[in-house]
Formats: C-alpha cells, sequence, structure tokens
C-alpha cells in the first residue's frame, strides 16, 4: 500500500478547517481514510464557544478511530457515533442546535481483505479507480442542486436549507444525519486506488473546468496532490474578474488523500 496526503489553507494566516488521516490497522489487512471541510461560519454568534478546527479535529479523531477499531459498526453507524462523541464534548458549554453550530463535510472510506466501503455527506468527493484505469466519483450533489439565489443569503441557507429536507446536510450535532451521507461498497478485488479531495481541491474540474474526475485523478498519480492544489492557486489567482469563482472565496483550504491499495 502506498499514500499520499497533504493540506494546504487557503490562507497562510489562518488555520487550515480541513482534516485528513489514513488508518492502518495493526493486522494490516485493511484499513481507512478520513476527510473533513470543516464549514467557515459568518463573522455573528453561531452559539459555540469552539472553533471550526476544534471541532474537525475531535470528529476527525473519531472517525479515525472507530473506522479501524470498531469494524462491527458500518461507516453509516461510525459516522453517527463519531457525531454523537463530538456533540456530548460541547454539550454543556454550547448551543448545538444552532444552525451554525460547527460541522463538515465528510469523506470516509475503509478497505479489507473483502470489501471496500465508502461513504460522503456534502461536497467534499471520493475518487475510485479500478484495476482496468476507470475512475468512478462519488459525490453527494444536494448542494449543487440547490437554487444559487438561495445561498446568497446566509439567513435563508441557514432557515430552510441547511440540514433541512429538500436542501443539504452536514455532520454538525445531530448523529441522524448520518444515515443522508451516499455510501456503498464493492470487493476489493474491484479498486486499486482510492483519491479523497475537500472542494478546495476539486475546483480544478468544478471550477476551472481543466478536466475530468479522471484527468484529476491521473493528475494526482503522475505528480502529485501538490501540484494539484499549485495549480488550483494558480488558476484561482488569475480569476481576477471571478468568471469562475464568482461569489466563492479566492482560495480555500485543499486537502488530497491518495492511497493505492
Amino acid at each position: 500500500m502506498r499514500s499520499e496526503l497533504i493540506s494546504v489553507p487557503g490562507d497562510p494566516t489562518r488555520p487550515d478547517e480541513d482534516y485528513a488521516s489514513v488508518g492502518l490497522p495493526a493486522s494490516g489487512q485493511g484499513g481507512s481514510i478520513v476527510v473533513l471541510d470543516g464549514v467557515t461560519p459568518p463573522a455573528t454568534d453561531q452559539g459555540c464557544l469552539h472553533s471550526v478546527p476544534w471541532f474537525t479535529a475531535r470528529l476527525g479523531g473519531a472517525l479515525h478511530e472507530l473506522s479501524v477499531s470498531r469494524r462491527d459498526l458500518t461507516l453509516t453507524e461510525v459516522l453517527g457515533h463519531a457525531i454523537a462523541r463530538t456533540a456530548d464534548a460541547h454539550r454543556a458549554t454550547c448551543d448545538l442546535s444552532h444552525p451554525r453550530t460547527p460541522q463538515a463535510t465528510v469523506v470516509l472510506a475503509r478497505w479489507s481483505e473483502a470489501l471496500v466501503e465508502y461513504l460522503v455527506l456534502s461536497d467534499s468527493a471520493l475518487l475510485i479507480e479500478s484495476p482496468a484505469g476507470a475512475v468512478i466519483p462519488v459525490l453527494d450533489d444536494r448542494l449543487s442542486r440547490v437554487p444559487h439565489a438561495t445561498l446568497r443569503s446566509a439567513a435563508a441557507t441557514d432557515a430552510i436549507l441547511r440540514n433541512k429536507e429538500g436542501g443539504f446536510f452536514t455532520a454538525a450535532a445531530d448523529p441522524s444525519v448520518a444515515v443522508r451521507a451516499v455510501t456503498g461498497a464493492l470487493h476489493r478485488s474491484e479498486v486499486r486506488a482510492l483519491t479523497a479531495l475537500t472542494d478546495g481541491a476539486t475546483r480544478w474540474v468544478e471550477k476551472f473546468g481543466e478536466g475530468d474526475w479522471t484527468d484529476l485523478f491521473t493528475l494526482i498519480r503522475k505528480e502529485g496532490g501538490r501540484s494539484l492544489i499549485d495549480r488550483v492557486r494558480t488558476l484561482e489567482r488569475s480569476d481576477t474578474a471571478g468568471t469562475y469563482l464568482g461569489r466563492s472565496k479566492t482560495h480555500d483550504d485543499a486537502t488530497v488523500v491518495h492511497v493505492e491499495l
């Protein structure tokens, strides 16, 4: 097995709100990937004393531990347990019902000698490569289907779309959101490699249209995750008119985890 992990903050003066890990059980018979993209809140009261990096470190740490130690749990159950554990860590001090309580997107993959399981919640991405070289993107596209006019208002987004039926879902403080994730499993023989990315890295495809998912996967395999992020940064700096980024922040935290099984 070979793995690569890189995460680059969108603003070097601010903490990276992404989280990433690769877990390998002592048995040597499998492992897991965890990638989170913390949701940056508006500069208003969010009902919580803690930062987004505080939240992603705890949720990511719980997912890392549970995904390799509790193989009796499905990935949906792993996510539910991890959300509950993280919520309990600040339930006594914070308003967890606030729509902007710290939250994150989730990519979780786990493999054994027999299976490769996967889970995606919100707009981070998982790419699965077959032995023949076909690249399958696993995406939760609910956020992309939300009316853009509604997303321009943080208040409207929080009131009618964020973690609401007909909107989109993130991992915040409610464990039941785990059942909303996109999940599945493949025979181990059907998977050669996995790549998990936050949307700061998927901009190469989704914002700038520099290639498709297969092109992105090939770039990472040949040149590494750092090369992809460097290319995204160059494209971001050149988009001075906002032609591709629109109202999005110029630079976003970008994380790439690539594992060849």
